[in-house]
């Protein structure tokens, strides 16, 4: 069995109509027996950009003897001129997350997929302790780069590089020092735990053979770079945003 972290992540495309726009990372997460794709609000919605979708398609494994077999899923984004997704802000202003829950009726009858759950998130606060310059992993689709054979992600190593606890300049948000690449837009970032959660009982996920013993601590989302930095002599800072996790539980109370 293939490391069950990998089964978190999926390959997330945008469209607009038939026409594909980008490609960035979104992951699962579980609350209540809901299921939910987590990404970047500015994958779903950038309107800086003029980036506006109005449908995403994801990959959704469904045959564990057979990781080539994927189901592809096609998830609206809008119904009736409506958002059917959720996005975060805070005292701050805007947090570059969004989540959209998935109808089970438009899945594989038993997705190959593992969920993130409560359980998993480091929450910031006294009780939650990540050192400055631990180990982390951020798991996607940097550059649209993965094993296009089995449609799983690959990961990249990163390293916590502002004090997790505290909103980095005022926003709900910590710096990774990690080389990223678009598509990694949405990518958990995540630690290992010394003590598995316990895995999920919901009917929507298929009942893993192995825990997944990942604490979710971030969800990437862009480098972060100063406005004052000279792009022709002066090398990028190589530091990324990473949004605290926290937000994922204000974006899933079933009033949301």
């Amino acid at each position: 069995m293939i490391d069950t972290l990998l089964l978190t992540s999926t390959r997330l495309r945008t469209f607009s109509g038939s026409a594909e726009l980008t490609a960035a990372t979104g992951f699962f997460f579980e609350r209540d027996t809901r299921l939910y794709l987590v990404t970047n609000r500015h994958t779903l919605f950038d309107p800086a950009s003029s980036h506006e979708p109005n449908r995403i398609e994801i990959d959704v494994h469904e045959d564990a003897d057979n990781m080539a077999d994927a189901a592809t899923v096609s998830i609206p984004l809008y119904r009736h001129g409506t958002a059917t997704w959720h996005q975060g802000r805070d005292s701050a202003g805007e947090v570059d997350v969004a989540v959209v829950e998935l109808d089970p009726a438009v899945l594989p009858p038993a997705p190959l997929i593992r969920a993130f759950t409560p359980a998993h998130l480091a929450l910031p606060g006294p009780d939650t302790t990540v050192e400055i310059g631990a180990d982390l992993l951020a798991v996607g689709f940097p550059l649209g780069f993965y094993d296009t054979l089995h449609k799983l992600p690959v990961v990249r190593r990163a390293m916590l590089a502002s004090a997790f606890g505290l909103r980095f300049q005022g926003l709900g948000c910590f710096l990774t020092d990690a080389r990223t690449h678009r598509g990694m837009s949405g990518a958990p970032i995540v630690q290992r735990l010394d003590t598995p959660t316990s895995p999920s009982s919901s009917p929507l996920v298929a009942a893993p053979s192995t825990d997944l013993p990942w604490s979710l601590v971030g969800i990437h989302s862009s480098a972060f770079d100063m406005s004052t930095r000279d792009t022709e002599t002066e090398d990028s800072l190589g530091l990324n945003q990473a949004w605290y996790v926290d937000i994922l539980m204000t974006l899933t109370e079933p009033d949301a």
